[in-house]
């Protein structure tokens, strides 16, 4: 008997999710645990399971679409079961009425009954005037940056709308944009009287190689970049607000307390520099930071901890979480089993997950879990700087860049290599004694580091 596929909830406490893609399409057969859709959340895409045979009657929301967990989102059937009417079926089911999605970067939209659907009825710019094509990457830059992706002309097969397309109106509005702020400190002509003369020039001329069309005078349209010759706005993206929610929530209830350590770190590069000799692999000195961070986990395991409401929950392996900056985030992909890595698995590993953070391809289940963060801003030139906890982590590892100085050595001066780190920690599972041992440690592999590989 035919039944409602709803909106999972594939992150904890989602409240909604964007519908990435159909992997089957309709009147198409599929088998138990295979896989019928792909949700993207906040930081992660999340493949959708079939839990049994069946065949998907109908979908009743488009790829790309945001919608609430728990809503309907196909009208699934058993095995060669077909429907004569489908919309009085729906209507049985309670799904009379289309549902409301949201598409990323627009206004909410109802969606209509029939599978083609079209932007708005007219002629796409890629020439098609009934379904726009696009892949799911694409549609979610030009929703992150306030574009119609229906307005994109697609350079991909049979006119696809693909990444370098959304990329290029992007570029065309930015220049489109300078142009106009040139021509508005020149003095521009007055506007119509129904049209402010602050109005960009291109916006009054109409929607044009993707800009937006103009809002009502002083309401900039939902999700788009608004540009004035003072400032520019630039609408959050689904991971930045994530992540400004989860931080800000961490520190208004996280009892942070703070240890600075500066270890010497000579013997640390020029083992890197033997380890990356001719190898296929190489290693950063993160990598070895990270490797660094689970060993002292192992000898001081007080430290590999977390807080819940009902207890401290002590861990048996060392799950580290290591921060990836991206466009549209900061993302933190968890490194399972750290201490059973070899130096060259972790270098590997980090660097698949910085990829696929990039192209914003990593699963749900590589963000949860772990007890401890590593964060690494010396690429940057920084020396020192503090991290917030990344709830439900113990503490979180801010690690600065390593710098020549002097060093005092036998009452001496001389030239050595230092590198400054801050160790952020939860008061309510770990004790301050506890995370002193913790970096002295941790201080001591990074001074010795062929510990860290034994």
């Amino acid at each position: 008997m035919a039944r409602l596929l709803h909106m999972p909830e594939v992150a904890a406490n989602a409240v909604e999710a964007v519908l990435q893609g159909w992997s089957i399409a309709e009147n198409v057969p599929f088998s138990a645990d295979e896989v019928i859709a792909t949700v993207e959340t906040e930081k992660a895409v999340v493949d959708v399971p079939a839990e049994a045979d069946g065949v998907i009657l109908k979908t009743l929301v488009p790829e790309g679409a945001e919608v609430e967990v728990g809503a309907p989102i196909a009208l699934i059937g058993e095995p060669g079961e077909k429907v004569a009417d489908l919309d009085a079926l729906l209507a049985q089911l309670g799904m009379a009425a289309p549902g409301r999605v949201t598409t990323p970067g627009r206004r909410d939209v109802t969606e209509p009954p029939a599978t083609e659907r079209t932007a708005g009825g007219a002629p796409a710019a890629n020439g098609s005037a009934g379904r726009v094509f696009s892949s799911p990457l694409a549609r979610r830059l030009a929703g992150e940056a306030g574009i119609r992706y229906e307005d994109i002309a697609g350079t991909g097969p049979n006119g696809r709308i693909i990444r370098r397309d959304v990329e290029a109106a992007i570029a065309s509005r930015a220049a489109s944009a300078r142009a106009s702020t040139a021509t508005a400190e020149a003095g521009p002509p007055a506007a119509p009287a129904s049209v402010p003369a602050s109005v960009p020039a291109d916006v009054r001329a109409g929607v044009r190689a993707g800009v937006p069309a103009a809002a009502p005078a002083g309401v900039p349209a939902a999700g788009t970049v608004t540009t004035s010759t003072a400032f520019t706005d630039v609408p959050h993206s689904r991971i930045r607000k994530a992540v400004a929610s989860r931080l800000t929530a961490s520190k208004q209830t996280t009892p942070h307390f703070y240890l600075r350590g500066t270890a010497r770190v000579g013997r640390l590069m020029k083992l890197r520099r033997k380890l990356n000799d001719g190898a296929p692999v190489k290693i950063s000195v993160n990598d070895m930071v990270v490797k660094a961070a689970a060993r002292a986990h192992q000898l001081v395991p007080a430290m590999n901890v977390i807080w819940t409401p009902e207890a401290i929950r002590s861990f048996s392996s060392v799950d580290m979480a290591v921060a990836i900056a991206t466009e549209r985030g900061l993302v933190t992909p968890v490194l399972r089993s750290v201490e059973r890595m070899t130096i060259s698995t972790v270098a590997s590993t980090v660097r698949d997950f910085a990829e696929r953070a990039k192209a914003g391809r990593l699963r749900q289940e590589e963000l949860e879990g772990g007890s401890f963060s590593v964060t690494n801003l010396g690429m940057y030139g920084t020396e020192e700087f503090a991290a917030i906890i990344n709830p439900p982590h113990a503490a979180i590892l801010a690690v600065g860049a390593a710098r020549q100085e002097p060093i005092a050595e036998n009452g001496k001066l001389k030239a050595g290599t230092v590198m400054r780190v801050t160790l952020s920690v939860d008061h309510r599972p770990v004790d301050g004694a506890v995370a002193a041992e913790w970096m002295r440690t941790f201080l001591s592999l990074l001074e010795n580091p062929v510990r860290i590989l034994a």
